[in-house]
């Protein structure tokens, strides 16, 4: 069994919709739950105008019948309100643009996509370059996360970074502190660091600029043996790294203590290992510490797996003062201005959150197989309950 998703659409286009393939039968879903889980993509404090007033309208459309999966394709589509206002410049009807976009931003995909495709326009690139694909993807990750709540594994996401302002290391969030984290302004768990970032975007604001960060993401309840450390392309760390790397302006991604370790010596790298018959998921076996982000040889050790996520600042400045050339004439000139945010690190977190489910809910797949959620929850419970037999060498017949 294999988790797989398709998005399509633009921007400013009519809708945005998603194809998920591999969800077993019977996992109950409806859209108000989906438009919640779309709602937390647009907060932040530092989104631009559109967030305001910009609303998540979302039709199941295929692949659910009375609030419950078929096992067929799941189609998912996501009106876009503002489509009135764009739908002649928008329109798939043959015709021309009212207004070519001929000077490229820096950081951004436009030059670099036009060159590839022949394009004299940048709109042609940025309507599909553009972040709102993500909504696609959070509506994608919310059925992931569905499937993973029924086997309790959960992820949620903090943040940990905007700018220069930062949180303390230490004091990682719990699934009891998700709606605390969702209400605060930049989806922050320290109190001060929050009024830190929030005083960031305020100066960056000001001064037409943008910002970056990062986004700190926990999966909570994933069980010892998802992934592989038998093929390189199916290490679990490798795959989270891909999936969220994929995501718009996202730049590096450290699994656990990644980066620090690179400096540190092996007896104080590693997670000392302790017998624990009460920890199931570990098949009786905990670590005492979390520095490898619970992933050792690209296979998941049963601990939370732990990523950090860093967004670079935002291509389309406010106040746009990025040398580029104009492709028209060859003159130099600056970038044209989209309207943008100062900063989209929160939102980030909650397109995060979608990556790393979606990869999870396929390696739950892979693992435990199953056309019905009764028979891959059935799977899952068999296959912990025999971890500490195994473990302990004797193996069942």
């Amino acid at each position: 069994m294999m988790l797989r998703f398709l998005t399509a659409g633009e921007s400013h286009g009519p809708s945005l919709s998603v194809i998920v393939e591999g969800l077993p039968a019977g996992l109950a879903i409806d859209e108000e739950t989906m438009s919640a889980e779309l709602a937390r993509r647009r907060l932040g404090y530092g989104r631009g105008p559109r967030m305001r007033f910009e609303r998540d309208v979302v039709r199941l459309i295929g692949g659910v019948r009375h609030g419950r999966t078929l096992g067929s394709p799941v189609s998912v589509e996501i009106l876009n309100s503002e489509w009135p206002k764009w739908e002649q410049e928008m329109s798939a009807a043959p015709g021309t643009p009212t207004k070519k976009l001929t000077t490229p931003r820096p950081g951004h995909a436009d030059l670099a996509g036009m060159q590839k495709y022949g394009f004299d326009d940048a709109r042609d690139v940025l309507e599909r370059a553009s972040a709102r694909e993500t909504a696609a993807r959070v509506a994608a990750g919310h059925l992931a996360k569905t499937l993973l709540a029924t086997i309790d594994i959960a992820i949620l996401s903090h943040i940990v970074r905007i700018g220069a302002a930062a949180s303390p290391e230490g004091g990682r969030p719990t699934l009891s502190d998700l709606t605390r984290i969702d209400e605060s302004e930049v989806r922050c768990f320290d109190a001060d660091a929050e009024a830190a970032m929030i005083a960031e975007i305020k100066a960056a604001a000001k001064d037409g600029d943008s910002l970056g960060g990062i986004a700190e993401v926990i999966a909570y309840g994933v069980p010892v043996g998802l992934g592989s450390y038998v093929h390189w392309d199916r290490k679990l760390d490798g795959l989270l790294a891909g999936a969220l790397m994929s995501i718009h302006a996202v730049k590096a991604v450290e699994i656990g203590d990644g980066m620090i370790q690179a400096s540190q010596r092996g007896s104080v790298a590693h997670d000392a290992i302790a017998r624990d018959p009460s920890f199931e998921r570990g098949g009786g076996y905990i670590r005492r510490t979390d520095h490898a982000g619970g992933l050792e040889g690209g296979v998941s050790s049963g601990a939370p797996i732990i990523a950090k996520v860093a967004m670079k600042p935002l291509a389309t400045l406010n106040r746009p003062v990025l040398e580029t050339v104009d492709i028209a004439t060859g003159e130099p000139t600056v970038s044209f201005k989209e309207r943008t945010d100062v900063t989209a690190v929160p939102a980030m977190g909650v397109v995060s959150e979608s990556m790393m489910a979606l990869v999870l809910a396929n390696e739950a797949l892979r693992k435990f197989g199953g056309d019905s959620v009764e028979e891959f929850v059935r799977n899952h419970h068999s296959y912990v309950a025999a971890l500490g037999t195994v473990v302990s060498g004797a193996r069942p017949a």
